[in-house]
């Protein structure tokens, strides 16, 4: 059995930037590039890639397969569903949540939340997002693969089956949650891909960064983007998205 399973929801199909996970920077499709930082984390067991039935998705299963990645595939719109599919294929335990449109993000904010998650606090649930202070695309989530389960079997809202977690943060007074914050606040950087200008500009970190340290850190970037101060601009005007914090029947 694994204990610690980062499972990274991935699909072809998006609205603003269709098949963004496989563009393909300094010759390699994006999603690559997070994937190889995902294996740098320590604290987890395996990787596994939760994709759609949809015809579309076949290349994501077929980029897998060419890498050697574990795989699976569920529902497009159920997204709670397709990770639950994904915790009894692989006896996960405890859950990294993560998507699969930030290849910037750091393995070792990932080992961050996990060893908060099985701290002494013993959360059930902890995030860096629910009050955010971290750039938006570091983005992770750890959660106790039983609450999800739970959450599969009691969710009934579309929001808690889309967004696979809103159940669980939605009900303070059932689950511990557990908020990771930085300081000083860098929310306001925006390393997600999302948009052709969000692409433009992890492409310009990458190419700058990754041939000479592979291995970079969020460190790395920040100082990049204080030699390049004109560089955060090419997405500033690309709406944040925001934690569903809200039913979406209040």
């Amino acid at each position: 059995m694994n204990d610690t399973v980062v499972i990274v929801q991935a699909r072809m199909g998006s609205t603003r930037l269709p098949g963004k996970v496989l563009k393909s920077i300094l010759g390699r499709p994006m999603f690559s590039y997070q994937l190889e930082r995902l294996r740098r984390v320590r604290l987890a067991q395996r990787v596994v890639v939760a994709t759609t039935t949809a015809a579309a998705d076949d290349a994501i299963v077929a980029f897998c397969n060419a890498e050697g990645l574990d795989c699976t595939r569920g529902s497009e719109q159920d997204v709670l569903a397709r990770y639950c599919d994904a915790i009894r294929q692989y006896g996960a335990q405890t859950v990294v949540r993560v998507t699969s449109d930030c290849p910037l993000l750091d393995p070792g904010l990932v080992d961050l939340a996990i060893a908060t998650f099985h701290g002494p606090k013993h959360p059930d649930y902890v995030s860096n997002m629910l009050q955010p202070t971290w750039p938006y695309g570091m983005a992770v989530e750890v959660v106790a693969a039983a609450v999800l389960l739970e959450a599969e079997r009691e969710a009934r809202d579309s929001a808690e089956r889309e967004h696979v977690t809103p159940f669980v943060y939605w009900h303070p007074e059932k689950y511990r949650l557990e908020s990771l914050m930085h300081s000083p606040d860098l929310s306001a950087h925006r390393w997600t891909v999302d948009t052709p200008q969000d692409l433009d500009l992890v492409t310009r970190i990458l190419e700058a960064l990754y041939p000479r340290k592979p291995d970079f850190v969020m460190a790395d970037v920040l100082e990049l983007l204080e030699r390049h101060p004109d560089w955060p601009a090419i997405n500033a005007a690309v709406p944040q998205k925001t934690v569903v914090s809200a039913r979406s029947d209040q």
